[in-house]
C-alpha cells in the first residue's frame, strides 16, 4: 500500500481536528448559551503551525459570539400590557435603563393582558414589564383579595421569586386601583358618592366593562356580590380604552376603569368610593427575571432610582398627556425623566 504524503496527513488531521473543536463549540449550545470551557479543549495539532490553530480558533469563537451575544448578551427585552398606561411605563422603564447603562433594549409593547405578558415573562421572551401588585396576588398566584399594601407585595414578592424566578423591584408610588365610574353629572343629580349610594340605582343603568375585568377574581362578579350590583342588563364587554368615553357619551350609564386615568377629569367623569373596601392595594412595581438581573447588575440601581417617583397626580397626567392632547409617549416620558435630573 502506498503511504499518505506528509502534508496530505498533516492537512487531514489538521481538517479533523478542526471539525472536531467546531463540533464541541456547537455542542455547548451557543445558540441558547455562550459557554466555552476552556479546560476542556483536548485538540492537538501535530507538527501544525501556530498560526493556523489560533485562526481557526478566533473564528470558531466569532461564530459562538455571533449566535448568542450579538443576539441577547448586551439587551434587554421591555413589554408592557396593551392600554396607555402601560405603554408610557414600559416606554419608561426602557429610556430610564438606556440613559443609566450600556444596555441596548428592544421594546415589545401593547403585547396583551395580563396573562400574555406574565407568561411572556416567565418564559424568557420579555425581561421586565410593569406589573401591579393586586393583579399578580389575584390573577397569577390566585390569592383572595386583601387590603393590606405592604402585605400584599410582600407576599407576592416572595411567590415570585420561589415559583417563577422574577425579581420585584420597589414601587413606583402610585396606586392604579379599579375605580367605579359614573358620569359627573349623574354623581351630582344623585348626590352619589360612594358603592353603596350607587347600588339603589344600579337596576336603571347599563353597565360596561372591560374582558377582563368580568373574568378575575376581583372583579365583576365579588364586586356585585360585595355591594348587590344589579343592572338593566348584562354588562356590556367593551375595550377598556373606550369606556371612557362611552359613559361621557351615554352608552352605557357605570363602567370600571383605572383611578389613575386623564380622562376622568377631562371627561367630567366621578369615581365612586369603595367604601366597603372590595378593591386590593395595586401598586404599579417593575417585575424583573431574577436570571436577567443576575447577568446585568446595573440594572438594579437603574430601576431602583424610579422608586417612589410617580405618584397618582403624576401618572394622571402623563395618561391624559397621550390620552387628551395626544403627545407622543416617548416624549412624554423623556419630558418627565428630564424633571427628575438634579
Amino acid at each position: 500500500m502506498c503511504p499518505v504524503p506528509q502534508p496530505t496527513r498533516a492537512l487531514a488531521v489538521r481538517t479533523q481536528a478542526c471539525a472536531r473543536l467546531l463540533s464541541a463549540l456547537l455542542d455547548t449550545q451557543c445558540f441558547r448559551l455562550f459557554r466555552v470551557r476552556f479546560g476542556d479543549l483536548r485538540v492537538t495539532f501535530p507538527n501544525a503551525p501556530l498560526r493556523f490553530f489560533t485562526l481557526v480558533f478566533v473564528l470558531c469563537l466569532a461564530l459562538a459570539w455571533g449566535c448568542y451575544g450579538g443576539r441577547r448578551a448586551d439587551k434587554v427585552v421591555v413589554g408592557s400590557k396593551n392600554f396607555t398606561e402601560q405603554s408610557i411605563l414600559g416606554e419608561l422603564l426602557a429610556q430610564q435603563i438606556e440613559r443609566t447603562t450600556k444596555l441596548r433594549v428592544e421594546r415589545k409593547l401593547y403585547l396583551g393582558g395580563t396573562l400574555l405578558c406574565h407568561e411572556a415573562l416567565t418564559a424568557g421572551k420579555i425581561d421586565t414589564y410593569v406589573e401591579y401588585t393586586g393583579t399578580a396576588f389575584t390573577v397569577v398566584l390566585k390569592n383572595e383579595p386583601i387590603n393590606d399594601p405592604g402585605e400584599v407585595y410582600r407576599r407576592t414578592r416572595e411567590a415570585y421569586l420561589s415559583r417563577f424566578g422574577v425579581e420585584l423591584a420597589e414601587p413606583l408610588g402610585f396606586n392604579n386601583t379599579f375605580a367605579i365610574i359614573i358620569r359627573g353629572e349623574t354623581a351630582r343629580r344623585l348626590n352619589v358618592k360612594t358603592l353603596s349610594q350607587a347600588a339603589a340605582y344600579t337596576p336603571q343603568w347599563k353597565a360596561g366593562f372591560g374582558p377582563e375585568f368580568m373574568e378575575r377574581a376581583d372583579g365583576f362578579r365579588g364586586l356585585a356580590a360585595t355591594y348587590n350590583l344589579k343592572f338593566s342588563e348584562p354588562p356590556r364587554i367593551m375595550d377598556l380604552g373606550l369606556s371612557y368615553r362611552a359613559l361621557a357619551e351615554r352608552k352605557v350609564d357605570l363602567i370600571a376603569g383605572d383611578s389613575t386615568n386623564g380622562l376622568i377629569a377631562a371627561l367630567d367623569l366621578f369615581v365612586l368610593q369603595d367604601d366597603r373596601r372590595y378593591f386590593p392595594p395595586y401598586q404599579a412595581v417593575p417585575f424583573v427575571r431574577k436570571q436577567t438581573l443576575d447577568a446585568h447588575p446595573e440594572l438594579r440601581p437603574a430601576l431602583a432610582a424610579l422608586g417612589g417617583k410617580i405618584s397618582d397626580e403624576t401618572m394622571r397626567r402623563m395618561n391624559y398627556a397621550v390620552d387628551g392632547e395626544h403627545r407622543d409617549v416617548k416624549i412624554v416620558v423623556r419630558d418627565f425623566l428630564s424633571s427628575l435630573s438634579p
